[in-house]
């Protein structure tokens, strides 16, 4: 199983307490955080949101995948591995492939700001701007924890998304609950680190595009 740079048992920890100190920094963030002339207001808090996901609903392979935004392995896979999968087994229909938050955190702020951010471009466009915004955050993410807002602004912008809304979203973190059920999800499927990844309920030993790929292929000739 892949990991992150904290084991599970530390990470469960790390998240008690940011749990915590989130709540002063989504709730009473400071405003300067923000990049210059945004100025949105509180944000109402959300609690659901669809799945993002691609493929077909009614495909006979699902493929789901658990990340942490500032997790290295997962950008290496988001950068390496997605794209194969999409251009070999989404684009052609022939897969559907779920995205889930699992803020491990390995950034004690940004593993949820991020995906906060994301889960605010989700709700504002669609599954495809959602995707486009993640490889985005994954080809930052060195910099995100010293000028995460003005980054998450900026590629939302690029994306025809209102920027300032983004980036209040990472200050303010209203999808919190969605990520939080994303990742209680996870370890109730026995997630220890990111990226996990299932193919038709199965996690892999690894994330490489071999393991991968071939997880898909059995299931796809299983399917017949």
């Amino acid at each position: 199983m892949p990991t992150t740079r904290r084991s599970y048992l530390v990470a469960v920890g790390a998240a008690a307490a940011v749990g915590t100190t989130a709540g002063c920094l989504g709730g009473g963030g400071s405003a300067s955080a923000l990049p210059d002339g945004c100025d949105v207001g509180e944000l109402d808090v959300v609690s659901s949101l669809p799945r993002p996901a691609l493929g077909p609903e009614d495909a006979a392979v699902t493929v789901d995948v658990f990340e942490d935004y500032a997790c290295p392995h997962c950008q290496t896979f988001t950068q390496d591995v997605y794209p194969e999968i999409r251009s070999k087994y989404i684009d052609p229909g022939e897969i559907r492939y779920r995205f889930f938050d699992f803020p491990i955190p390995v950034d004690d702020e940004w593993s949820w700001r991020a995906a906060s951010a994301a889960r605010a471009v989700q709700a504002r466009a669609d599954a495809e701007t959602f995707f486009a915004f993640a490889k985005g955050v994954y080809g930052n993410q060195d910099q995100l924890s010293g000028d995460g807002h003005r980054i998450v602004h900026d590629l939302a912008n690029d994306l025809g998304v209102d920027g300032c809304s983004v980036a209040a979203a990472a200050e303010q973190e209203p999808y919190r609950s969605v990520v939080e059920a994303d990742r209680q999800g996870g370890r109730d499927r026995g997630v220890a680190g990111t990226p996990t990844v299932f193919v038709n309920g199965e996690a892999l030993d690894g994330y490489g595009w071999e393991t991968v790929d071939a997880a898909i292929q059995a299931e796809l000739e299983a399917a017949g």
